[in-house]
């Protein structure tokens, strides 16, 4: 197959299964009452459904874009996809609520594999001056999925039950995951992160995987019960187990021959001032959308369809974004478009803050275009900045990294903005339940956001750090 379209069917599959772990996580919000009522399962067990998912994924993203750097993308993508279309399916058919819970935690671990290797896989097959616009595809195609996600899911699940949303994703996956092994891209280069001293292969280690897995999860769950329980004894140990771990983890990292991160790949001040802009703005980002999200449903009396109605020019400026995107970064660099990116997620905030409280506000309309254009453009900005600044060895473990953030990130903006209403607004429901009268929350929502302004501000430091000009290519370099 020539390079031209062997860089198609790359780019087709890195965009599907992107797709499909995105349009899995929208379509399940809608369709979890319908899953409640049918298997007459509690609400803390459809939570389950998702948090489960999540931190099978955020605890073995890393490890999984190891194993692709060591076994080839393609394999590892291949092995997620499949995987993931086997569960999808088993879920459809699942008699009760813990079949189910235990079919999503196997669902997020080929997610967690897929994930990175759609980035690795693009790492290899495109040369960098191609990669930004690759990248922006597969933004856009993600904000298209975001977007579409609970009208699908709504859709599927009114007129042929909640088992059709876990169908929905089944015959694409199956698809690529047959596709990805058409693909011939480049296996990993040995440079010393893949192999060691006379051609043995280095160990993955399972050490750290372990230890960073636990305090992912630790983290994971902690940042998801919080604005559920809010600070209970439970969620306190669960934030001291994470800094057990994350402490353990690092003491390892610093010692261990083989470590899981590789060393260079932290010592890149560029790749984690990329990391560090994308959690900024995607914790400022996701608090926001919570906020803006109970505002509508709670406070207004909107159900979700109009409610995704008022927010749908959000994902509208995240696809326009990620084009334009592309284009700014090969004309003013990282550095100048992550800043204005952080500006306009900022001055979202801030408008969004001082809108009038109503669901036909114009202001509330135009913070959220702000959030879109700008969320949009800093995921393009850092994920480029992240696979170009990776060799072809890293590309899978970088993409790890940045998907972790991806998943932490939401997570900790949420639990944030929990806590700031909660410590603001009287009244907090005693059942584990947070629910606020509508005059306490109008009252909160305010200095909410802008604290939440606050959080995005905290990446200009970091935008500062990344390159003036686009990255060359690393492999070249060496």
């Amino acid at each position: 197959m020539r390079p031209g379209r062997q860089r198609h069917l790359t780019l087709t599959c890195s965009v599907t299964g992107a797709v499909i772990v995105a349009l899995d996580g929208t379509v399940l919000t809608i369709t979890q009452p319908a899953l409640q009522r049918d298997l007459h399962a509690s609400f803390a067990q459809v939570q389950w459904t998702s948090t489960g998912y999540l931190i099978a994924v955020a605890a073995l993203l890393v490890l999984a874009g190891r194993l692709g750097d060591r076994y080839g993308h393609r394999e590892v993508f291949a092995a997620g996809t499949l995987g993931f279309a086997a569960t999808s399916a088993a879920i459809a058919l699942a008699p009760d609520i813990g079949w189910v819970i235990g079919l999503r935690v196997a669902q997020g671990i080929f997610g967690a594999l897929l994930q990175p290797a759609t980035l690795g896989m693009l790492r290899a097959a495109f040369p960098t001056d191609r990669l930004p616009m690759a990248i922006a595809v597969r933004s856009s195609a993600i904000g298209l999925a975001a977007a579409a996600g609970p009208l699908v899911g709504g859709a599927l699940t009114a007129h042929f039950g909640w088992r059709s949303v876990f169908l929905l994703n089944v015959a694409p996956a199956l698809a690529i995951g047959v596709a990805a092994l058409a693909v011939r891209v480049p296996a990993p280069r040995s440079t010393g992160t893949g192999t060691k001293a006379g051609g043995r292969t280095a160990r993955l280690g399972l050490t750290g995987a372990c230890l960073l897995a636990s305090a992912l999860a630790c983290l994971v769950h902690t940042l998801v019960e919080l604005p559920r329980t809010g600070w209970t004894v439970g969620t306190a140990l669960g934030l001291t187990a994470t800094v057990a771990a994350g402490g353990a983890f690092v003491q390892h990292q610093r010692v261990a021959t083989h470590p899981l991160i590789p060393r260079q790949v932290l010592a890149s001040r560029t790749l984690t001032a990329a990391l560090a802009v994308l959690l900024a703005a995607s914790a400022a980002m996701f608090g926001a959308l919570f906020v803006g999200s109970y505002f509508l449903q709670e406070v207004l009396a909107l159900d979700p369809l109009q409610s995704g109605l008022r927010v749908l020019p959000l994902a509208v400026m995240m696809v326009v974004a990620a084009p334009v995107t592309a284009v700014l970064l090969r004309r003013q660099g990282p550095r100048r478009t992550a800043l204005a990116a952080m500006a306009l997620v900022s001055l979202g905030m801030v408008l969004l803050a001082g809108a009038e409280r109503s669901a036909a506000s114009p202001a509330m309309a135009g913070a959220f275009l702000l959030l879109g254009a700008g969320f949009g453009t800093v995921m393009v900005t850092a994920t480029a900045v992240v696979v170009q600044q990776a060799s072809a060895d890293d590309a899978g473990v970088s993409g790890g990294l940045k998907q972790t953030i991806v998943n932490i990130g939401p997570a900790l903006g949420i639990a944030l903005a929990t806590t700031s209403i909660t410590l603001v607004a009287p009244g907090l429901a005693g059942d584990g339940a947070a629910r606020w009268t509508a005059a306490a929350f109008g009252g909160a929502m305010g200095p909410t956001l802008l604290l939440l302004a606050g959080v995005a501000a905290l990446g200009v430091p970091a935008a500062l750090r990344l390159p003036s000009r686009a990255a060359a290519d690393p492999v070249s370099r060496t």
